[in-house]
């Protein structure tokens, strides 16, 4: 099984149901980062909010950077998910 194949996920269910467990992730962190980041630019506009406006992008940077880390741990579950044999077999080689 290649990695980042859209087919993948129709591979079985439960390929289907990893898929999707890892996408409602994905966009949970990114309505995050975005949220984060709306209401950190809002807070700029006062001197007196400007700390928690730079945490907010602070950590609304780290949700960004959760992303793709999100798409990779899901591609290697999904390669792993019921081939733990082959898996293992190409890793001794």
């Amino acid at each position: 099984m290649k990695l980042f194949a859209p087919e993948n996920r129709h591979a079985s269910p439960d390929h289907a149901r990893v898929w999707a467990t890892y996408e409602i992730a994905y966009t949970l962190v990114d309505f995050c980062a975005a949220g984060l980041f709306v209401v950190g630019s809002i807070l700029f506009l006062w001197e007196s909010t400007m700390t928690i406006a730079t945490w907010m992008f602070i950590l609304g940077s780290v949700c960004f950077a959760l992303k793709p880390t999100i798409r990779l741990a899901r591609e290697i579950r999904m390669v792993t998910l019921g081939d733990v044999e082959d898996v293992a077999k190409r890793l001794n080689d």
